[in-house]
């Protein structure tokens, strides 16, 4: 009785595997042998033997015939079986057509030897054997079969054969499947030779057979391997080779990447039959999963895609290996990203930028700041030695393509927060005219991986395959952390601010230069910059000139002041990170630069200032060219009460400077750029100040080179007696000759106390180095001023702060030039408030002062007893006493035990 199949493979020209038809799931059907009766063909070789002469051939002819049709079959006897394979000999035919005589007729198979007498069947075969014999048909060609090398084992050097046959289409057999994504196939080389390898599809992984008998296998797996099996088992296909078979080595790794064996067990490639790609229908059918980093070998083709699409497919069929995920897991169908299963997207402008994959975004619409974490990327860390190269060379990537621009969010999904690290947006970034996605090019640059996301994990970059691709990219042309190259970490910059006398030697430099090119490295409050010269690897601290924005809180135990956060933040959004130029007028005492910092046109001071976060500061502000702009940008600030004016009223301010010129008025201020030129401590504190930048002085130095000559040739004129008050050349104790007047003489002792007019200082002179002032040097005014500081009064010189108190006084004002304020005149006493312009605070706090210093550090309190005009300057008062208040607060100097004013 005939039975009926579907014809499996071929093993030679006179075996058949033999299959029923597949269960209605698709489950593989059972299997049987089948030997033709009565001929034999050339067994096919193996790793161990060679071929037979013409054992390809025959194969080759059986299976054009068979494989995959239907086949009716008579077994006349069947062997025994041990491995549950049915095993007969017996006839069959294809189609009406008996496949043995088939064979016998094109000579690819030979009779037996009969061991009976001939039937009318076996003399009708031995006459198609005959006819096949005469005319040289099959084996019987007596040219005898083509010459070739058949390869059994994959090439020795792999990756040579990659390297030659990467990317070419090569014919080929499918001989076995060992699962549903794993193939062994037969390449036909141009020369002829055959090479037999394994290729594993790219793009996809099925579930892995079993590989020992009574091992189970993965679930589908059986299924995946039928399915290939049934179209594409000894078909005739194209092959593709694209890689061999490593992931992308990890950048970075604490040990040594492992040596690729130079035999690999297998190549990854395409498989293309007529009817398509296999990977993408084993997919679509929900037998294979899809392999991320394959992404990279099938980009130019957009092989990719279409596996994605044909993975959606098979989601949205809950197909197979699909069956149990859940909705909320299954992609949208156009492939959007989604947060809350919103999608969120918006513009925005790009404030900074964090490290090699974060960066700060600030919405145009709204205002809100996001912290933003490229998708699926993964960044050099600046904390490893070994990255913090390429981790600098990402950032400056970001900075000079993103810093400051309008870009287009698309915010993935939300990473939850884990450990230390906070929960964060993570999003893909789009910038310019083309829409460039910044990760894939900074992945391309070989300055970021890609993030190898679980197989579940549908959290994940919408541009997933692009991203690996452009790692596929850098990978093969080694750039950046694919390069192998170790780079040593860059030096850390220079910083010139450190020291007053560092940075004083920079300063002349850099007022020559102008305008200096330069990127703001941080921002620490609203009105002082740390800048980066890339040129010099230098850093510098700024602070701006001309304003005083109020400051921010430096700790948590300290508080902002007011608008003092806002000014930090306005001037974090729009300078961070920016190239910036900046110019110099001089140092403060702690080494800052202060100066004006330009955003291309714009000056930043004046945008404090018309931004209502700064005032103009008066003093510092007269000596700037921009100076009629910042007191432009403070008055439209004003008129439209912005910030810091907010509730500025200009009647209201009118009428309290009428109501002050009403009562003891201040005097009009005055600044003079003096040095201190002599200090004297007896009955409290007073001081001598020349008065710098003016006529007198520069006559005084000319006076004084010819005085020097004069002194030299002049002779002392015999019984000279000097009075009180006179006016005389007095020898000063370094040998020099000075303008001087008499306090006071002593006839006895023959020397007279002295006061040198054009330093204050004091001392006593015999009277044989004194001399008659001669008359050509009188009519210059003494050059040295008597003075005292405003507001404030020393402790007691009994007490035991009053020397600590010099001593602090002289340090602060000791060989520098100083700016006075004159706040009251007493006959020719001068009450000043002394001020250091190098000291920052001095910049930005119109209050700032020595004075004040003093009570700060309570080696001063405010004199309520003989400062007749203190309540001429409330505002100033006022901030005073703030600053005891704090001096009292925090037990400094004389209120080192409490708070002794009272006494």
């Amino acid at each position: 009785m005939a039975m009926k199949a579907i014809v499996k493979s071929v093993i030679s020209g006179d075996t058949l595997v033999l299959r029923g038809s597949p269960g209605p799931q698709g489950q593989p059907p059972k299997e049987r042998m089948l030997h033709l009766a009565e001929v034999n063909a050339p067994r096919m070789g193996n790793m161990t033997r060679d071929d037979e002469p013409w054992a390809f051939e025959s194969r080759d002819f059986l299976r054009a015939l068979a494989v995959g049709k239907p086949i009716s079959f008579t077994s006349m006897h069947s062997l025994p079986s041990n491995d549950g394979v049915v095993r007969d000999f017996g006839t069959a035919e294809i189609g009406g057509v008996d496949v043995a005589d088939e064979m016998l007729k094109n000579g690819w198979v030979k009779l037996k030897e009969l061991k009976r007498e001939p039937t009318e069947e076996d003399l009708r075969k031995q006459e198609l054997e005959a006819e096949a014999k005469a005319t040289g048909m099959g084996v019987w060609n007596p040219h005898g079969p083509q010459a070739r090398m058949i390869h059994h084992t994959m090439p020795t050097d792999s990756a040579a054969f990659v390297s030659e046959w990467k990317g070419k289409s090569l014919d080929a057999l499918v001989e076995s499947v060992r699962d549903g994504s794993s193939l062994r196939v037969r390449l036909f080389m141009p020369d002829g030779d055959h090479q037999i390898v394994n290729i594993a599809l790219a793009g996809v992984r099925c579930p892995k057979t079993a590989s020992k008998s009574g091992e189970p296998s993965e679930q589908w797996a059986e299924e995946a391997k039928f399915f290939t099996e049934s179209r594409l088992l000894q078909r005739p296909v194209r092959i593709v080779i694209l890689s061999l078979p490593s992931s992308t080595a990890t950048p970075f790794q604490t040990g040594a990447n492992p040596a690729p064996p130079a035999t690999a067990s297998i190549f990854i490639g395409l498989v293309l039959h007529p009817a398509g790609n296999i990977a993408e229908h084993l997919v679509a059918s929900g037998l294979a999963r899809v392999v991320d980093w394959h992404a990279g070998l099938l980009a130019s083709s957009g092989g990719m895609e279409r596996i994605r699409a044909a993975e959606r497919a098979a989601k949205e069929k809950r197909a197979c290996l699909y069956a149990n995920m859940s909705s909320s897991s299954a992609p949208p169908a156009n492939g959007s990203s989604t947060v809350n299963n919103a999608t969120k997207s918006f513009e925005g402008i790009v404030t900074r930028i964090w490290s090699s994959d974060q960066i700060s975004v600030v919405e145009k619409d709204s205002g809100k700041e996001h912290r933003l974490q490229l998708s699926s990327t993964r960044g050099p860390k600046l904390s490893d030695p070994k990255q913090v190269f390429y981790a600098q060379e990402a950032r400056e990537f970001l900075r000079k393509r993103l810093i400051g621009k309008s870009i287009r969010v698309s915010v993935d999904f939300i990473r939850p927060r884990e450990g230390e690290f906070e929960e964060r947006e993570c999003a893909t970034i789009r910038y310019g005219g083309q829409n460039s996605n910044i990760a894939e090019q900074l992945i391309e640059k070989g300055l970021a991986s890609v993030v190898r996301h679980r197989r579940d994990d549908e959290d994940r970059a919408p541009d997933y395959d692009k991203l690996m691709a452009a790692e596929q990219s850098a990978v093969t042309d080694t750039r950046g952390i694919h390069s192998g190259k170790d780079h040593p970490p860059p030096k850390p910059p220079i910083n010139i601010s450190e020291m007053s006398s560092r940075a004083n030697s920079f300063l002349n430099g850099f007022k020559r230069q102008g305008k200096i090119p330069a990127i703001v490295d941080y921002v620490a409050s609203g009105s002082r910059f740390k800048l980066f010269l890339p040129k010099d690897n230098q850093t510098l601290t700024l602070v701006l000139g001309g304003i005083k924005a109020p400051r921010t809180a430096r700790n948590p135990s300290e508080k902002s002041e007011p608008f003092g956060t806002e000014a930090f933040e306005f001037s974090t959004r729009r300078y961070m990170q920016r190239d910036v130029e900046f110019e110099v007028e001089t140092v403060d005492k702690s080494g800052g630069f202060i100066g004006a910092l330009w955003l291309k046109d714009e000056n930043a001071a004046v945008t404090l200032v018309r931004e209502g976060l700064a005032s103009v500061h008066s003093f510092s502000a007269d000596t700037l060219s921009w100076s009629r702009q910042l007191y432009d940008a403070e008055n439209a600030a004003k008129g439209a009460q912005r910030n810091l004016w907010r509730d500025y009223d200009e009647d209201t301010e009118k009428a309290a400077q009428a109501a002050s010129t009403d009562s003891v008025t201040p005097l009009k201020p005055e600044y003079l750029d003096v040095i201190i030129s002599d200090v004297r401590t007896k009955n409290g504190l007073n001081f001598s100040v020349q008065i710098l930048n003016t006529e007198g002085i520069a006559s005084l130095e000319k006076l004084m080179r010819e005085f020097s000559l004069h002194h030299k040739s002049a002779s002392a004129p015999s019984n000279f007696a000097p009075t009180n008050g006179d006016l005389v050349s007095a020898k000063f104790s370094d040998g020099s000759w000075y303008r001087a007047r008499i306090r006071r003489t002593s006839p006895v002792k023959k020397e007279a106390e002295v006061t040198f007019i054009d330093y204050g200082n004091q001392s006593t002179v015999k009277f044989e180095h004194l001399r008659p002032l001669d008359s050509k040097f009188r009519p210059l005014p003494g050059q040295a001023h008597d003075a005292r500081l405003s507001f404030v009064r020393l402790p007691k010189p009994e007490s035991e702060y009053y020397s600590e108190a010099i001593d602090r006084f002289r340090a602060l004002c000791s060989d520098r030039k100083l700016v006075a304020t004159v706040d009251h005149k007493e006959g020719h006493l001068l009450h000043l408030r002394l001020i250091d312009p190098t000291d920052p605070h001095a910049a930005e706090d119109p209050f700032a002062c020595i004075n004040a210093d003093l009570l700060r550090e309570g080696l001063a309190s405010i004199d309520r007893k003989d400062c007749k005009y203190l309540f001429a300057y409330p505002q100033l008062v006022k901030r005073l006493q703030e600053v005891v208040n704090c001096a009292k607060r925090d037990r400094y100097g004389m209120f080192e035990f409490g708070d002794i004013e009272d006494e």
